[in-house]
């Protein structure tokens, strides 16, 4: 069997929670492989909403395997509250959630650093949503993080040094904090962990697919977002892309089977970094408003503008993306005309591929007619108006790989798969 991999393809905020929880019960197994608590995928689904930070999003379709796979970084409050939540909510995921001996930690004085070194940047800040994440994975590749499998083992002392070490950089910043409380938390929350399956997640992942079992990986933020493809500086601090899954998961190149990329029908990115289609009128807040358009953990107000083909591309050659869903396409219902990013100028040459920066290119646009027709009711491709299709049309010929899901509201039930 395969691993099939489902991705966001923009700056992230793409809906890929929605998604994976439509595809789970074709999988016996879902599993996260990078990110941390700062990426919210939200869900909703006979009348209810869920927002999972760490948990991935197949827990909600009985009978599955849903793993934290050994690329995640993991805080033990935000885990345990986000657990604790689904359980009152009558999900109980004990039985049905393991989590990787290889994922990392995310310490009290992670998030203390995190802070820290935001406000030691000041203008230059980069709008991290300071959960830790980066100088946690900045210790992971320095060599001196604490992963789940250290709990069982000499914890308190590998704590303690690795705390001092975290003092030590915060006293040279002059960083004043306490974190007392939040350190008893985290504690406490470290027991709740032993609760769950703690697992070799690399064996058990290619052990189910030896017994024939399918995988869906999910990834979190955005291609756009990765450490080594996005728009560096401004990007989070794992690899977001399609390679991720192998390295997160512990998963062969070859393993890999259909590459799911997911997109908005227009555009969003939280927090600081280029936006070439960025929109600062009427347009930009009109998408915002229809689309709801704040971060399910931060509650940030996401920047919003007209679709990127030339960022999508990028992300699709980057990823080898074989199948696209597109997200969000109701948000566009009431537009008389859309606009589309079909190429950069870039000191005045026009170009089609993504430059080393993009802070100051300048986006090409063409323009297509808007629906202008209610789709959130529609349940069926043989009900979208001649326009949508035509968009459609146009992004398949323009991104050279077909969309194969469209999404038109929220709801679980508001998901239409196309006749390809």
């Amino acid at each position: 069997m395969k691993v099939d991999i489902l991705l966001g393809l923009q700056w992230g905020d793409e809906g890929k929670g929605k998604v994976v929880d439509v595809l789970t019960p074709r999988y016996d197994v879902v599993a996260r492989f990078q990110g941390g608590p700062n990426a919210g995928h939200t869900l909703e689904f006979e009348g209810n909403k869920y927002v999972l930070r760490s948990i991935p999003s197949g827990i909600f379709q009985g009978g599955k395997v849903n793993i934290i796979g050994n690329g995640v970084v993991l805080d033990p409050v935000l885990f345990r509250d986000e657990a604790e939540q689904l359980a009152a909510s009558g999900h109980d995921l004990t039985q049905r959630l393991c989590l990787s001996k290889k994922a990392h930690l995310i310490l009290p004085t992670h998030r203390m650093l995190d802070a820290a070194y935001e406000a030691a940047k000041g203008a230059g800040k980069i709008g991290t949503t300071g959960k830790g994440i980066g100088p946690t994975y900045t210790d992971k590749v320095s060599r001196n993080g604490l992963r789940i499998g250290d709990i069982f083992e000499d914890f308190e002392n590998r704590y303690n040094t690795l705390k001092a070490r975290h003092e030590a950089i915060l006293a040279s910043l002059n960083y004043e904090y306490d974190i007392t409380e939040l350190e008893q938390r985290w504690f406490e929350a470290i027991e709740y962990l032993k609760k769950f399956q703690i697992i070799d997640s690399e064996h058990t992942i290619n052990n189910l697919l030896k017994d024939g079992k399918s995988v869906l990986a999910e990834g979190a933020q955005g291609t756009m977002l990765d450490v080594d493809f996005g728009s560096y500086p401004f990007v989070t601090s794992s690899n977001t892309v399609c390679a991720g899954a192998c390295t997160g998961l512990g998963v062969a190149p070859n393993r890999i089977g259909e590459v799911y990329g997911i997109f908005k029908a227009y555009c969003t990115r939280v927090g600081s970094g280029p936006f070439p289609t960025e929109l600062f009128d009427a347009d930009g807040e009109k998408m915002c408003n229809l689309g709801h358009e704040f971060g399910s953990v931060t509650g940030r107000r996401r920047r919003c503008g007209w679709i990127d083909l030339v960022a999508l591309r990028y992300a699709i050659m980057v990823d080898g993306v074989t199948k696209l869903i597109m997200m969000k396409s109701d948000v566009l219902d009431t537009f008389e005309t859309i606009k589309a990013c079909v190429a950069y100028r870039v000191n005045g040459v026009e170009t089609q591929e993504l430059p080393y920066s993009i802070e100051n290119v300048e986006p090409v646009y063409v323009e297509l007619p808007g629906w202008q027709q209610d789709m959130t009711a529609v349940k069926s491709e043989e009900e979208f108006p001649q326009a949508f299709n035509d968009y459609i049309a146009f992004l398949e010929r323009e991104l050279g790989v077909p969309i194969a899901i469209v999404s038109v509201g929220p709801d679980r039930e508001q998901t239409i798969e196309r006749k390809l």
